[in-house]
Order: structure tokens, then sequence, then C-alpha cells
């Protein structure tokens, strides 16, 4: 089964850019996108053969998320079930038989970090949600976690440590998510790789210098770890200032409940 995350960055604005090229190309059997900045009904996507589920936010042209995926799920959850965090359209839910598929756009904490407080409060809540899920059944999260874990995870760690992204805070919540029950699938491949970035800031002809950030992740339950078969960061297909990642994992096989 392969599995593909993006932010967009927009989604009306990517599909200039070659979006469907990309996404029939690659044929994955569950495409997850983050920051669509988009309303259901705003632009018509149909895109042969996969079922379609968007999470919008009431702010118009802002967060929002979506999935693409060829097979039917037994069930959707569009949130966390927390009213204060359920407003921006980030995280959609696709139950399967074997396991949940979640998506989810973590919100900024913004320059001077003023949404930081927010930010914490919904790491909390967003960590019970998936510890909530993997008791019933394994979970395999991807998206755009606006966080680099450690300091192999961006270019220029020292000049960032009070940034947005990098906080001590920030990375702390990130460890306590992967002491609950979960691995970060890349680091767990690769856990020496270096310039591995799936982010690079539009200024400063940073993506040329590959001055980048990775933030976008794919999180799974640990017990199904043996069931990865491959993870690979698309660094050069353009669209927006992230790109995609793709984990192929085979979910037909038995594991350790």
């Amino acid at each position: 089964m392969k599995i593909i995350t993006w932010n967009v960055n927009g989604l009306r604005a990517v599909y200039k850019k070659g979006f469907e090229d990309f996404f029939n190309e690659i044929n994955a059997d569950i495409f997850c996108i983050q920051e669509t900045k988009m309303q259901d009904g705003q632009m018509e996507i149909e895109l042969n053969g996969y079922y379609k589920f968007l999470n919008s936010a009431q702010k118009k042209g802002y967060s929002g998320t979506a999935i693409f995926t060829k097979t039917k799920p037994i069930n959707i959850i569009y949130g966390i079930g927390k009213e204060e965090h359920d407003k921006e359209g980030r995280v959609i839910t696709l139950e399967y038989e074997t396991f949940f598929m979640v998506n989810v756009y973590t919100p900024n904490s913004q320059r001077e970090l003023t949404r930081l407080e927010y930010r914490m409060n919904w790491e909390d809540e967003f960590r019970k949600y998936l510890i909530k899920l993997d008791k019933i059944k394994p979970v395999i999260m991807c998206g755009d976690l606006n966080v680099a874990h450690e300091e192999i995870d961006l270019k220029n760690p020292k000049q960032n440590t009070k940034n947005a992204g990098f906080t001590n805070e920030e990375r702390n919540k990130m460890t306590e998510l992967l002491k609950s029950g979960f691995i970060d699938v890349y680091r767990d491949i690769y856990p020496e790789e270096t310039d591995c970035y799936t982010w690079w800031s539009y200024m400063a002809s940073s993506r040329e210098k590959d001055i980048g950030w990775r933030i976008d992740y794919f999180i799974i339950s640990e017990r199904i770890k043996s069931l990865v078969q491959s993870i690979k960061i698309h660094k050069y297909i353009m669209g927006s200032d992230h790109c995609p990642v793709e984990m192929n994992i085979n979910m037909e096989e038995s594991y350790e409940r």
C-alpha cells in the first residue's frame, strides 16, 4: 500500500503547477493533503478511481485537509472531538478494517510564538486522540507537524532554537508522542541521514541552496513498524514550499496485537 503526504500550500494554486500529473504518476492508494486553503465546493476535484474527503476551516482560504483514497473506509472522522480545535479543518481520520489513517496539519506557533500556548494544548489533545485510536487498532498518521524534532532535521539548528517549529516546547511534545507507542518512520529507517528536508522558506533562495527543515512525517504505531517497506522524500517535486513524502507499507501482513 502506497501512501503520500503533501502540504500543497493551496490546492487550487498547486493544481496550476502540475499537481494532477504527479498525482497520476505516483498512483498512490491513499493521498493525504494539508493546507488546502479552500472550502468544499470552491473547486471541483474529481480524480478517477478515488473517494474524496475534505475537512475545511471555517475561515476561508486557511488551513484545511483532504484525503483521496482508492479504498472506501468503513468510517470517517473529522477533527478530534474537541470544539476548540476542530474549527480549522486540521484532521481527517479514515477507519479501515486493520488500521486508522490519520491526516493532520498541526497548528504553527507563529512568529514571536504568539500561538505557542495554543499549540501546546493542541499537542496534548491530539496525542490523547492518537492513543485512544491506537488502543482499538494500529494508527498510520501523516502530515505537516510543523516541528523539526532533532538538530539533524534542519539545516541551521543553532540559529532557530527560539523560532516556531524548533522550540524546546514543540520538540519535547514530539518526543512525548513518540514515547507513547509511536515511531517516526523516516528516522527509524534512516537514523543518521542528513539534508532530508521537506520544507524550505521562500526567502533567500532557500530551496535552491537546500536550506530546509524536515517537518512532514509518517508516524505509525510501533507494533506495525516491521510492515513498513520503504519511505521516500520527493524533494524535487515542485509546486509548494513543501515536497511530498511517500511510504509503502504492507497492512495485509499480520502484526503483534
